[in-house]
């Protein structure tokens, strides 16, 4: 894919997000009807997407690199950031926040949509098992220990039952048992009609999300944010990926999805372990408008 038309892939996403901007400062929806588009995009569309884009693929065991290079990105990024948090005096819930919001990324609302456009149903399938085994797995386990340490909420949480009842998870295992067979036209054809509903509802959660007020303040830190999770995040990833894979198509979608902005998963464990949510919706907004520059660079230089 050419500049132009990893452009034109990036702002058409960020129309659909000015759609749910649009509809929040209209009235229509607020921030708060994000919480029920959430919910059928996490339990219904992207389930079906994941699934029948599995289902459908060769998988090969070379993916379970990507995994491997994820977690090793949330691990570097969980240090670089905890270092900062001490080197900028951050304490308590806002240093909690500072460390999810410059580790994790949002590789699944962001980097499905995008891995899709730019290398098709090969795309998606590495984004899902980089995302799944990788980011997200890497979010429940040791990110919820982040917010149990720096929250002040007393949110118990077991990681087993989180990584067993995620339903992207659930979706992902079904497919894999059912890979060796096949699947009615009918099934598969109701089952795509619902994942193609996942693109636009993303990111028009992320526009009715997006609190540009909250940026007051927090704009200089947000900034140290996006120069961790948008440049350095995705550069570890290209030195590792370019050690460890043979795939152009793996290394491109493993420098992606460490560079995607930040994860909008930071902000339910914020409101859950009592995390300084302001600076979440801050960094959140920093790191997607800073991507719309980083990740086409990237993208052009890993091909």
């Amino acid at each position: 894919m050419d500049t132009v038309g990893l452009l034109v892939v990036i702002g058409s996403l960020l129309g659909f997000v000015a759609v749910g901007v649009a509809l929040r400062f209209s009235g229509l929806l607020g921030a708060e009807d994000a919480r029920p588009l959430n919910t059928v995009l996490m339990w219904v569309a992207l389930p079906a997407l994941i699934f029948t884009a599995v289902h459908r693929s060769a998988i090969d065991p070379a993916l379970a690199a990507l995994p491997a290079i994820g977690w090793a990105v949330v691990v570097l990024g969980l240090v670089l950031a905890w270092v900062l948090a001490r080197l900028l005096r951050l304490e308590g819930p806002t240093a909690g926040a500072f460390i999810l919001v410059a580790t994790f990324g949002n590789t699944a609302y962001v980097g499905y949509p995008v891995a899709q456009a730019l290398l098709g149903d090969a795309g998606l399938v590495r984004a899902i098992f980089s995302d799944v085994f990788g980011n997200t797995a890497a979010m429940i386990s040791l990110g919820t220990m982040v917010a149990g340490h720096y929250g002040t909420g007393e949110a118990k949480v077991s990681t087993v039952r989180e990584v067993l009842s995620f339903p992207p998870f659930i979706a992902l295992a079904v497919a894999l048992a059912l890979h060796p067979f096949s699947i009615p036209d009918q099934v598969t054809s109701w089952l795509d009609a619902l994942g193609r509903l996942v693109v636009p509802m993303i990111m028009i959660s992320v526009g009715l999300t997006l609190k540009p007020r909250a940026l007051r303040g927090h704009l200089a830190h947000a900034s140290v944010v996006a120069a961790l999770k948008l440049v350095v995040l995705p550069l570890v990833a290209f030195g590792l990926g370019s050690l460890v894979l043979d795939d152009p198509a793996s290394l491109r979608i493993a420098v992606l999805e460490a560079g995607v902005p930040t994860m909008m998963m930071v902000m339910i464990m914020g409101l859950r372990f009592g995390l300084d949510t302001d600076f979440i919706a801050s960094a959140i907004l920093v790191t997607m408008l800073g991507a719309v520059i980083t990740i086409p660079v990237f993208q052009l230089l890993s091909v």
